[in-house]
């Protein structure tokens, strides 16, 4: 017999195995403060070996969880959430659907019937922005949006009264984040600013882009103003912000990137391409600059601003940590806790 209040967890549980922290890790260590007994799957790297995972998992742990929770991406992952869905179903467990990322729109529109269906069969849908859900509003009307959360108390601020030319960029080297967009900021900085420097966090997703990242840095001859850190420890990110007074998010397509709130959650002035949900998150000229995805001009010359204004740097860095307190997980988590305990519930 399960607990009353177990939950099984599915997602990518990937950050022990040099992958990125998924939101999901972070709310698997939060609800055993709320009395949550939490399994979990998958942690398995290849792709193949995940999704059996956590197929086995939901069967063979049956009797050990109440409910479940299921994060849904596009792509691929699609069909991930589909086949876990499917097996709960056949084993009569409630569960919620958590959507997740910038192309997830985009990937409906191609397949309406099966995002509607998908969506259709889950006792509660959630989404970490209003941009998820406005956009998938068409899909399921009842789409509750629970932002990702950040335990804020693990990030020192640091007011940027005067930013200095120190960039940060911490996202995974993936085409969709540009990585080689942070890299020509920095080149059409050093003109003007010769000190310039840009720390990028982040592992490498395997498509190319670190390598293409690294042939511009050569190529642009910032081999000494660029500095690659890898993949960095959930715990290690407030340190990486606290060294820079600019982020630099160059996504081509985004939703609710935790490490824009971590920055802001450190006082950083966040220059950020305006896609997807980032305009949901940050509004322009009041809690970040933004500019249109791709504009090395334009993201540069709004770094300048920064640079050179420092009423500019000032203002935005006062705002961000407000802006960041909505998503500490001392608000987030209760909320996880109300939905949760609801699905408990027959209907």
């Amino acid at each position: 017999m399960s607990w009353p209040r177990s939950v099984l967890i599915i997602g990518n549980f990937l950050s022990a195995a040099g992958g990125s922290r998924g939101v999901c890790e972070e709310l698997a260590e939060r609800l055993p403060t709320l009395g949550w007994r939490v399994l979990t799957a998958s942690k398995r790297r290849a792709k193949l070996f995940r999704l059996a995972d956590m197929l086995l998992t939901a069967v063979k742990r049956r009797r050990e969880y109440a409910v479940a929770q299921v994060d849904v991406f596009s792509g691929p992952a699609f069909l991930w959430a589909e086949a876990v869905v499917r097996t709960l179903r056949l084993l009569h467990k409630p569960f919620v659907l958590t959507l997740h990322g910038g192309n997830l729109p985009s990937f409906a529109a191609r397949w309406p019937g099966r995002t509607r269906r998908l969506l259709a069969s889950a006792r509660a849908v959630t989404a970490p922005s209003r941009y998820l859900q406005e956009k998938l509003a068409a899909y399921c009307p009842h789409i509750r949006v629970i932002p990702n959360a950040i335990e804020l108390a693990r990030y020192a601020y640091r007011e940027r009264t005067s930013a200095r030319p120190r960039l940060v960029w911490v996202r995974a080297f993936h085409e969709v984040y540009n990585p080689v967009m942070a890299v020509r900021v920095v080149g059409a900085l050093a003109r003007d600013y010769p000190a310039v420097s840009l720390a990028m966090a982040g592992p490498d997703k395997g498509d190319g882009s670190f390598q293409r990242t690294q042939a511009e840095v050569a190529l642009a001859g910032l081999d000494g103003q660029v500095r690659f850190l890898g993949q960095v420890s959930k715990r290690d990110v407030p340190g990486v912000l606290s060294g820079a007074d600019i982020f630099l998010n160059t996504a081509n397509a985004d939703n609710m990137p935790v490490s824009v709130v971590e920055a802001l959650a450190c006082g950083l002035c966040v220059v950020s391409t305006n896609v997807g949900g980032i305009p949901y998150l940050v509004r322009h000229e009041q809690e970040a600059l933004l500019v249109p995805p791709g504009s090395v001009p334009e993201m540069a010359g709004a770094a300048r601003r920064l640079l050179e204004q420092e009423g500019c740097s000032r203002s935005l860095s006062q705002s961000a940590r407000t802006a960041a307190s909505a998503y500490d997980s001392a608000r987030v988590v209760p909320a996880w806790n109300d939905l949760l305990a609801s699905l408990l519930s027959p209907l």
